[in-house]
Parts: structure tokens; sequence; C-alpha cells
């Protein structure tokens, strides 16, 4: 038993660099490039940077380096994820990463498989110093956790039982992943059809006027949305006010998903009462968002009081019905003939897309008769309640294949599996 920092030669931070210039131009690794579940780097990073001759002599990445994450954090990820760099392109790693390359008689696949079983078990939970929301590693009591160094062939040994093993593994989370991206599939396919369709196959269809949405049933009506509900901005953020003002929760982009809302982290503002009464969202409303990447577009629900009182800011578009049913016009919205039409009319740049509220207000809506609304939603609720039994299934394996993934690795690392 050593310490951690006996395996390691050298450890150099990395390097952002600047804008792409045509002459210094090289590869850089993100930690967005790290494959978490398999501890690898991805194999087509797309990140190109510059970085100077002599910036970059001490960062190129050789094969068989490791690669932490001493940076970031988020979505419930702890830093201190070590992947193995397998490649032989030439590459440096970002700022938010650092390069550990190791001793002579270390095994980088052996060694990556430890770093695994540290950041699976938690043990690096000492050396993280969390501040303002961003976690940070402290590399010197990181380096100073103890670790079995078996000789380099028991290594050779147990990295290849390894990579075995975790191939089988990961050949089910694959398919396991895939199969809940087919049911995905399935269940915008299914409303897509229905909505615009109905649930009769042989009724008779008319030319909707509208391209991409083609023909709907000839006894559907067609109106603008702006024909059927208000549609309303939100808060504008960063102003200054004066007076008494009060703090309220406010709804962002990444609350309002598409069906449903994520609640677990709701950011609050303070502001005077007579500006979040102008901005207060009330029971079934339908939230649409502005924008963001290119699948938030429009992506939206109802909104049911979940919070109140609650505001929501303005790049998400409260849409107050007056002439139509709030779940038929947020089923509407989860269809892949909506999608089109919002993308048709964003304004795009680098990676992200928006929609103005008067683009949201000239979205044709179908509209059936009232009773063939509601037996549509009754179909598609039964529907959706089935599905999701198999995607429950289907995530309760994946957590089931990651935790047997994490103790086969430990196991192994620690002596517990006779070589």
């Amino acid at each position: 038993m050593k310490r951690l920092k006996w395996s390691i030669s050298g450890i150099h931070n990395g390097i952002w660099g600047d804008e792409p210039d045509g002459e210094n131009d090289i590869i850089c690794i993100r930690v967005a490039d790290f494959d978490r579940i398999r501890r690898s780097v991805a194999n087509e990073p797309t990140t190109i940077r510059s970085v100077a001759m002599s910036s970059r002599e001490q960062r190129v990445l050789q094969e068989g380096d490791l690669l932490i994450e001493k940076s970031g954090g988020g979505d419930n990820q702890l830093v201190g994820c070590v992947v193995h760099f397998g490649h032989a392109f030439e590459a440096v790693c970002s700022n938010f990463v650092a390069r550990i390359r190791l001793q002579d008689g270390m095994l980088p696949q052996y060694w990556s498989y430890v770093h695994s079983s540290l950041y699976s078990a938690r043990l690096n939970f000492p050396a993280i110093k969390q501040t303002t929301g961003i976690q940070n590693l402290d590399a010197e009591a990181y380096f100073n956790i103890k670790v079995a160094f078996p000789p380099i062939q028991e290594q050779r040994t147990i990295a290849n039982y390894l990579d075995r093993e975790t191939a089988r593994v990961d050949g089910l989370i694959a398919e396991k992943e895939r199969m809940l991206a087919l049911l995905e599939e399935k269940r915008t396919a299914l409303i897509s059809r229905i909505v615009t369709r109905g649930l009769d196959s042989n009724v008779p269809l008319k030319p909707s006027g509208q391209e991409w949405l083609g023909e709907i049933p000839v006894h559907w009506g067609l109106q603008r949305l702006k024909q059927l509900a208000d549609v309303r901005g939100g808060l504008t953020l960063g102003k200054q006010y004066s007076g008494e003002l009060l703090e309220y929760p406010y709804l962002r982009v990444a609350n309002v998903q598409d069906g449903y809302l994520k609640l677990d982290d709701v950011s609050t503002v303070e502001v005077p009462v007579s500006e979040a009464a102008s901005n207060l969202l009330a029971y079934g409303d339908v939230l649409m968002n502005e924008g963001g990447d290119i699948d938030k577009l429009g992506r939206g629900c109802v909104w049911r009081d979940e919070i109140a009182p609650c505001l929501h800011q303005n790049h998400v578009f409260s849409v107050r019905p007056h002439s139509v049913d709030s779940d038929w016009l947020a089923l509407w919205t989860s269809t892949l003939q909506a999608k089109r039409y919002f993308e048709s009319r964003a304004k795009r740049s680098t990676n992200l897309a928006s929609i103005s509220g008067s683009n949201i207000k000239e979205v044709p809506v179908p509209l059936p008769p009232i009773n063939e609304q509601l037996a549509i939603q009754k179909f598609l609720a039964d529907r959706h309640s089935r599905l999701e039994i198999v995607r429950g299934e289907l995530r309760d394996s994946l957590r089931l294949l990651s935790e047997r993934r994490a103790a086969l690795i430990t196991a192994a690392v620690t002596g517990q599996i006779p070589l």
C-alpha cells in the first residue's frame, strides 16, 4: 500500500488557449469529452484552440496519459473523474483538466481503473473543495490517498480481465440506452401522429395549408395561437429597483422540459410587488421556451401552481389560453410538426437558437372538436403510462449495471478477485 502520488512522474495543468487562427491550432480535450462510465476520451473531440508552441511544449498529451477533472462539477457529478487518453493524435487538455503522466512500471489501463474505483466509491470526497457552485480538486489531498501497488504483470492481468468484463457490461448498458432512446422516439412519433391526424385512421383529410404540417382531418379547425391565447413575456433579470423588494422564485429555461417541469433547482429574484404582478404564473398557463439549444425551442408543459407564487424569466413564455384547452396546446408543442415550425422561424447562432414572441403567436394550432380532444388526451395518457413503466424498468436495470461495473472494478483493484 502506497500513496497514489508514487504512481505518477508528473502532473501538469491544461490550457484553454485562444480562438483558432489556422497556425497554432490544436485539439483541446474538455471535460465534456470525458466518458464518465467507460473512463476514456471520446473518439473524435471537436474543440480546436490556438496554443502557442512555447505554451504547448509541456502540455501535449502522449498516448497512455491520464486526464483528471480538477474544476467544475454539476448534475450531481463530482470533480476528480479520471479518463485514459489512448489516442495517437496531437492534443492538449483544457484549463479545467490536468494531465497525469505515470512512472515507469505503471500500466495506464490499470491505473485508470484504480482512479475509477476511487471516483465510484467517492473516496475523493475529502479532496473536493466547494466554492459558489464550483467544485475544485485539492490535488495534494487526492494524491495522498493510499492504494494497492501490484507488480506490473499483475497490473496487466487485472486490466485485461476488467477490459473483458466491463466490455460485456458496457454492451448491455449501450443496448438499454438504445432502447430508452427508441421508446422516446416512439412516444414523440405517437403524439405527432395522433395530435395531427386523430384516432380514426380512415377519416377523410384536407390540406392544412402549411407545408410543414401536411394534411389534417377534414372536420378539424386550424387557428393561430394569437387567436386562442395571450402570449406573455417574462421578467428581465439584472434591473436595478428602488423601494421595497420581495423575494420570488422564478422559472428558467432549464426548469421547463418537454412535457414536464424540473423543479429541483429553482432560482429566486428580488423585485417590487408591482413588477412581480405582471410576471406571475397562473394555473393552466402553458410554458414555452424562447430557446437555448435547438431542441429547447418552444418545448413546454402546463403550469399547475407547483410553486405559488412564481414568476417566469423572459426566456420562458407564458401562454394563457382563453379559447383552447391547456393540455391540448401543450400536447401540440410536443409534436414533431410544431418543432419543425419553431425551428423554421428561429434565429440561430453558434449552437444556440431563439424564437420571438411574435413568431410564437403565429403558430397554427389544429383544433378537433372538444370531445375528440379529450378522447385523444385520454388515449395518449394511457399509452404514456405504459411506456413509463417500461422506461422505469430500463432505468432501474441501467442503475444496477452501473453499480455492478463499479463494484467489479473495486474488487479487482483491491485484490478481492483471485488472479
